[in-house]
């Protein structure tokens, strides 16, 4: 058996599930507001369990609620190593004033950095990093740092922080951009100020989390949602917050698919206040087209791509949804699921959709990734230049908490560089596994 947990804003819903995919049982209750350990707790209690779960998976979303209401969050110093050649936009530019106030604790660009090639490296300037660590003491509480190129060598930024670690001590948490994997340098240094941002958060849930299973389930493996539709142990969880960022919708998304067979659909969520409609293809959200964006801050993390209906639902509104969302007219099928599914009579509508969340959750496997750009001189160099980024994206699902002996590549892209001089090319794979129950 797996058990699944969603923390929504209105109710918290959980399910049984079993190997076979069977759905063995399900409640709903109100969510306690502020305390998602405890809505876990209380929505386990009344889920009827036969025997002891093998797992449990839990959907947070107060990571993002969190960064909307501009709450709960540390103040976070921003190294950038980079040097001249990327400070036309400084960190932290084009964050909404409130949430850059909420969390900047300083910021700095030092000389240093990557390139596509090692010999196209700049070294750092230590004495400069030293010099930003010591100007914030005792205003920062977490730390974030992102090289340029880091996700091809992140030797600069381990090295920065082990400055900054000297500097500030072992107490203050310090995010490298290099872990999260995407090239992009503005969007993997928002995505890493929010991880930065959020370690207090992560740190107190996924203890929480581990003492409630603990006793509500001992000896259960515990994992949380993060928004590509796959799952994360807790440790990964303190390690990288901002991968819970929409992670809710996610694992609706593949709820939907579960209940219903489909590997492709358009899903609308029908909330309690809202209704969101996604799409879900190959078994596996749709992700934002043109990158996501959490709180009004664009960050590199893959999270579906929503459009968002209001309450009560206008019938009209909501076929226009759906039908900006279909790669072709009438192409894919419309499932409602969600408490409020009732009140949409288009579609299917799943048994079990009102709790298709915590379902999701239950039957999602453990997921990882990778990106890298090669130089790629034909087509026959295609395959060597593959393995590494496929193994790669296999190794960051171990880290999340994968079965080793288990994970598989789901999914390679290849993206050609016009805008780079020589034949580049961008490789990206994903890769998931069941979770490891050791």
């Amino acid at each position: 058996m797996r058990a699944g947990v969603d923390v929504g804003p209105t109710n918290t819903d959980a399910a049984v599930v079993a190997d076979d995919g069977t759905v063995r049982a399900t409640v709903k209750i109100a969510s306690i507001p502020g305390d998602p350990v405890a809505g876990v707790r209380a929505a386990l209690e009344r889920l009827p369990l036969d025997g002891v779960p093998t797992q449990v998976a839990v959907g947070l979303r107060g990571a993002a609620t969190a960064v909307t209401r501009r709450s709960g969050l540390r103040r976070v110093a921003v190294l950038r190593i980079a040097g001249v050649s990327a400070t036309a936009v400084r960190p932290l530019s084009g964050w909404p004033p409130d949430l850059r106030d909420a969390v900047n604790a300083g910021t700095a660009v030092v000389d240093g950095g990557g390139g596509l090639d090692r010999e196209d490296r700049t070294p750092l300037d230590r004495d400069a990093v030293a010099r930003f660590a010591a100007s914030v003491a005792g205003a920062a509480q977490a730390v974030a740092v992102a090289g340029l190129f880091s996700p091809l060598d992140g030797e600069q930024e381990r090295e920065a922080a082990e400055i900054v670690r000297a500097e500030l001590g072992e107490g203050v948490p310090i995010a490298l951009s290099a872990d999260l994997g995407s090239l992009g340098l503005l969007e993997r240094e928002n995505a890493t100020v929010l991880d930065a941002a959020l370690s207090g958060f992560a740190g107190a849930v996924s203890g929480g989390l581990a003492a409630a299973l603990d006793g509500l389930c001992p000896g259960a493996a515990a994992f949380v949602t993060r928004g590509d539709g796959t799952l994360m142990s807790l440790e990964h969880l303190a390690r990288h917050p901002g991968l819970s960022l929409g992670s809710g919708p996610a694992s609706v998304l593949r709820g939907a698919g579960a209940l219903t067979g489909l590997g492709d659909a358009v899903v609308a969520d029908v909330g309690a206040t809202r209704v969101r409609v996604g799409v879900l293809a190959g078994g596996y959200p749709e992700e934002a087209v043109g990158g996501a964006d959490i709180g009004g801050v664009p960050v590199g993390l893959r999270i579906p791509g929503l459009i968002r209906v209001a309450r009560p639902v206008d019938p009209a509104e909501l076929a226009e949804a759906v039908d900006r969302l279909q790669p072709g007219a009438g192409l894919l099928p419309l499932v409602v699921v969600g408490g409020g599914a009732h009140s949409v009579p288009e579609g299917l509508h799943p048994e079990h959709g009102p709790t298709a969340g915590a379902i999701g959750a239950a039957v999602s496997p453990v997921g990882g990734q990778y990106e890298r750009i090669v130089r790629l001189p034909d087509r026959s160099a295609l395959p060597a230049a593959l393995e590494p980024v496929a193994e790669e994206a296999r190794a960051a699902a171990v880290r999340a908490g994968a079965d080793p002996r288990q994970v598989r590549v789901i999914s390679v892209e290849e993206i050609p560089l016009a805008y780079l001089p020589g034949p580049f090319v961008r490789l990206r794979a994903r890769a998931a596994g069941p979770p490891s129950l050791l």
